[in-house]
């Protein structure tokens, strides 16, 4: 089986509503899909969002990345996972939300081709159904509570609270809210997206984490010793994400006392191996882990987050698939959240068949 074509697409996908994160309000997510066939009629698929300030890419650039890969992917065996990543990392620093896209897709087509599972290529699912973890990001103290409240009746174990970009104690003042209204009722985490200074960050820390679980990205992702003092002034551990892209990130992260976990995103480690080596550190070290996708990515995207979820050694922090956030889908059989959980797709390679004629309807003309 040998590569003979890919073709870059660039969607934009309204979300169901709008989020803010650390001040910005989003509509639309800009994604990048790969859609890769071989000699023997197989067609996969990849897919990222667009996320300048965590990976430094545009679409744009994902998909001028992706052509400029594409001579040197055609005529390779799409299963020859090490070799594959090799010569994309040889060819072209960096890119790693392109590299990511080509690679899903290069696991979709491995998985079709051997009726293999993306987790079953892995090396084994180790949990077919996990909990979900519900974002509440609407700024708004009312909405946010309503939604958790809402969300717990539904069977949500996870919550993950969207902070930053406003007045700390407003911030302090609806987390405590929603802890109150939860009652410990499910593990509850806040998300800063590195939208605090060090001040910010303590003061948040000292007024709001005695009910939370975790604490995602107080700082910025490049000031780990600020990590490690926001630790020693947390009630509750402190995760790492922006901060988080490459295998020394981590272990730098450990042996600062910066971080007592994660969350382990594919764009930011360059593609479904490295995300999944990169759980058997997060093991290795003791730290916890969340598999998520950027916000917000259709089925194709969060299958693949789905299959690493269900073959990493652990998974203390919950999943995060970002496909509920918008306000459609472009495969057949998406994604379903059910009672807050969610289980691998059925099927080989990503489990998800796309429907192209949709997809159309969102694309930019290229």
């Amino acid at each position: 089986m040998k590569i003979i074509r890919i073709d870059p697409i660039i969607a934009d996908l309204p979300l169901l509503r709008p989020f803010k994160m650390s001040g910005v309000e989003i509509s639309v997510s800009e994604n990048v899909f790969a859609r890769i066939e071989t000699d023997t009629g197989l067609v996969g698929w990849g897919e990222a969002s667009s996320s300048p300030a965590m990976t430094g890419e545009t679409v744009e650039s994902m998909v001028a990345a992706i052509r400029y890969l594409t001579p040197f992917l055609t005529g390779r065996d799409p299963a020859d996972f090490m070799d594959n990543k090799k010569e994309m990392d040889w060819r072209l620093y960096g890119n790693a939300s392109a590299k990511t896209v080509l690679e899903i897709a290069l696991y979709d087509l491995a998985g079709k081709a051997r009726k293999m599972s993306v987790a079953e290529l892995l090396g084994g699912v180790q949990r077919a159904r996990m909990p979900v973890v519900k974002m509440l990001a609407t700024g708004d103290l009312a909405t946010d509570v309503g939604d958790a409240r809402e969300g717990a009746d539904e069977g949500y174990a996870a919550m993950k609270i969207k902070v930053g970009g406003k007045p700390v104690d407003q911030d302090i003042e609806r987390t405590n809210a929603i802890g109150d209204a939860l009652a410990g009722a499910v593990q509850l985490s806040s998300d800063t997206n590195q939208g605090w200074n060090r001040d910010e960050a303590v003061s948040f820390a000292r007024g709001a984490s005695a009910v939370l679980d975790f604490l995602e990205q107080p700082l910025h992702g490049h000031d780990v010793e600020g990590m490690a003092m926001i630790a020693g002034e947390s009630s509750c551990p402190i995760a790492a994400d922006e901060g988080l892209h490459s295998f020394d990130d981590v272990r730098r992260h450990h042996a600062m006392g910066a971080a007592q976990g994660g969350s382990v995103k594919m764009i930011k480690l360059g593609g479904v191996t490295r995300a999944h080596e990169a759980t058997k550190l997060f093991a290795e070290l003791g730290m916890n882990v969340n598999l998520a996708g950027k916000t917000a990515e259709t089925s194709v995207s969060s299958a693949a987050v789905l299959h690493l979820a269900a073959s990493a050694r652990t998974l203390a922090w919950g999943v995060s698939p970002t496909t509920p956030y918008l306000a459609t889908d472009v495969v057949r059989n998406p994604i379903a959240v059910v009672g807050g959980h969610v289980s691998t797709p059925d099927g080989p390679g990503l489990g998800v068949e796309v429907d192209e004629d949709k997809l159309a309807t969102y694309a930019r003309a290229l």
